[in-house]
Order: structure tokens, then sequence, then C-alpha cells
């Protein structure tokens, strides 16, 4: 059985090592049909974690999910290359849900981030440059931060509708459209890059 913390222990073997290594290791394949495939690194991340690639999340509901998070040298400092997806908005569920009862938190809280060099488009190397997770940051500030965030967003959709939210809300995470063209109304909750940069201190 593997729990969040075996997770954490066995991936902080391989920090420093590159993945592109271990996926071949693993037989787990980079590249198909001329494409990379996009989920090699999370499927390697799995195997070195010590989960089955039949199962994205943790076995036995033991509750916790890996997350693999692109980070590039900007002036020789290490900054997320991207936002990601916490998840999705249900507006009536929002409205009566307050943070710490929320899906929003419930997924941040679960989530075992690893930092994964970005060397560009093409390039197949990738570092393992850090493991964190959420519940072992001892910063009650930042969770009431993100805490007033989700609020804000949530009485401001309350108060002024779906329509209202838009990614400039927020100063941890956003409440954003969530779909491909500009038509899309559905909307997610989104980590910003300077939460994922201070959860992630590299």
């Amino acid at each position: 059985m593997i729990t969040r913390i075996i997770a954490i222990q066995n991936l902080n073997k391989y920090i420093g090592q590159d993945l592109s290594e271990m996926a071949s290791y693993f037989g787990i394949t980079t590249y198909r049909d001329g494409r990379q495939n996009k989920g090699w690194k999370g499927l390697t991340l799995e195997r070195l974690a010590g989960l089955s690639n039949d199962n994205r999340q943790a076995p036995n509901g033991l509750g916790f999910e890996l997350k693999s998070t692109a980070f590039y040298r900007v002036n020789n400092c290490w900054t997320p290359k991207e936002t990601f997806a916490i998840t999705m908005i249900n507006p009536q569920d929002l409205i009566e849900t307050p943070f710490l009862k929320s899906h929003c938190w419930e997924k941040l809280k679960s989530l075992v981030f690893c930092a994964v060099s970005w060397e560009g488009k093409h390039n197949i190397k990738s570092e393992l440059l850090k493991v964190q997770s959420f519940d072992f940051i001892e910063r009650d500030s930042l969770i009431q931060e993100i805490e007033n965030d989700y609020e804000f967003i949530r009485n401001k959709l309350a108060t002024q509708g779906f329509s209202s939210l838009t990614g400039k809300d927020g100063k941890w995470i956003q409440a954003r459209t969530k779909g491909s063209g500009h038509g899309s109304i559905s909307r997610a909750f989104y980590a910003r890059k300077c939460l994922i940069k201070e959860i992630i201190q590299i």
C-alpha cells in the first residue's frame, strides 16, 4: 500500500535524474506516431512513486494525486512555466460551499507536486527538480489568503453572476474560462504561477 509519505520518499530518491531515462527503463513511450506523448512524465512519476499506471490516483482511496508541474530557467532561477487547473466550477456548489469544505480545497491539499524541468518544446529531457506536498507547508497565512480569494470569487458569483468571474480576480487562485475557443462559458479554478512558485520553492 502506497501512502502519500511513502510516495514522496520514493520520488525523492530520483531528484536530479532525467525522467526520459526512467521512462525508457519502464518501457514508457515518450514519442508516438511522430508526436510527443504528453502523458509520459506523469506515467513515469507514478512508477517512480510506486503507483501503477492503471490508476492515476492513489489506490485504495488513500487520497492523494501526483501533479507534474513544469519549471524553466529565467535569469538562472527556476520559474513555473504555466498555471494549472485545480477543478471545474459548478456555480451552485460554489455558492453553497465555503472554502474549507470545497472541492477546490480538497483537490489542492490532495496534490503531491512534482516539479520537472522544461528543456524546450521538442526536447524530451526532463529532470525531476523537487517533490512537495501542500500539507507539509507550515504556512497558515498562505491558506488564509487562498481562502480569501475563494470567498471573494464565491461572493462575486452570488452578487454579479457566473459570467462576471474572470482570471483577473484572486491573488493566488483565479476562476477563468476553461475549454477551447473564446466562446467558452465553463470556468475552473486555476492555481496562478505565483502560488505554484510559493508551494514549490526551488
